[in-house]
């Protein structure tokens, strides 16, 4: 079966067309646009009207690229930021419009579960799996082996702590620490049934920090896929941005330029949630609820 997968998230928008057979997915096509659908979304409880028009623009590109791919199932979920802001009913009203069917609202357990299912079907390791995937909006923390058994999901990402915490670039050692510690503290709510074997990091926060740390030129999925990060790595990454301006941190070869602006906050999120977990290292998976909403549609 053909189908299609959208996810819009609080700082990106994406799609996934593949074909399901069996159980898993053959890739047809992957785009990511990072919208801003959530900037400002944190303190004032609605989306901007910017943030909605990127983000329809965008849907009604992939509206295309599923008409033209012949899709038989479309799905398309929105998380962090549509859950949080008073106004989702008129971005929902456009979106459909672009899109041609209704984003689906879900909540953040549910955004966990797909995102762990997907998570798993692109990583081998020890069990039990801890999934991690630090959004804009939200970081969500699954914990399972073949089925979550315990999730959490925790209103804190890059997006959100940028604008609490790290206004400004750079940020000078007082405003990280502030930073990290208001991270620690909200993160300190996820209590894990114990420690896992293999911890896997998904999104773009973890996956643009895999491809700084491997020093990219240009970001290649093949050779950030799989790849690890320890705890060190993150805690250089963090000192490393802080001392960037935006302009400066765009011009990173393999990180997305609409990325820079909130990556140091990812960054900072991304070390707190793998220090949580009790592990030193985290493999980093290209595979994440796309995947899992591609792969729920298919049986």
């Amino acid at each position: 079966m053909r189908v299609a997968a959208v996810d819009i998230g609080t700082n990106s928008t994406r799609l996934l067309i593949g074909d399901v057979v069996e159980g898993g997915l053959t890739e047809i096509t992957r785009r990511v646009v990072v919208t801003g659908l959530g900037k400002g979304v944190d303190a004032d409880r609605a989306l901007g009207e910017e943030g909605i028009g990127r983000t329809v623009e965008v849907l009604a590109s992939y509206r295309e690229n599923i008409e033209e791919a012949g899709v038989e199932r479309t799905r398309a979920v929105a998380t962090s930021a549509t859950r949080d802001a008073g106004n989702s009913a008129v971005f929902l009203d456009r979106a459909a419009a672009a899109l041609g069917s209704r984003p689906d609202v879900v909540d953040g357990a549910t955004e966990a579960r797909l995102g762990f299912r997907g998570a798993r079907s692109g990583i081998d390791g020890p069990a039990p799996y801890l999934m991690i995937d630090p959004g804009g909006g939200s970081t969500e923390f699954v914990f399972g082996i073949d089925v979550p058994l315990s999730v959490h999901s925790i209103d804190i990402g890059s997006v959100r702590l940028t604008e609490r915490a790290l206004p400004d670039r750079p940020a000078d050692q007082a405003a990280v620490l502030a930073a990290a510690g208001m991270a620690d503290a909200v993160l300190a709510a996820v209590e894990l049934p114990g420690v896992a074997g293999t911890v896997i990091g998904v999104g773009g926060t973890y996956t643009s920090l895999a491809a700084i740390v491997l020093g990219l030129e240009a970001y290649d999925r093949s050779r950030v896929h799989g790849s690890v990060l320890t705890l060190d790595d993150l805690g250089r990454m963090v000192h490393l941005l802080a001392g960037l301006t935006v302009t400066e941190t765009a011009a990173i070869p393999s990180l997305d330029p609409a990325r820079a602006g909130v990556i140091l906050g990812g960054a900072v999120v991304a070390e707190a949630a793998l220090r949580r977990s009790g592990r030193e290292e985290i493999v980093v998976s290209e595979m994440d609820i796309l995947d899992g909403i591609a792969l729920s549609l298919g049986g």
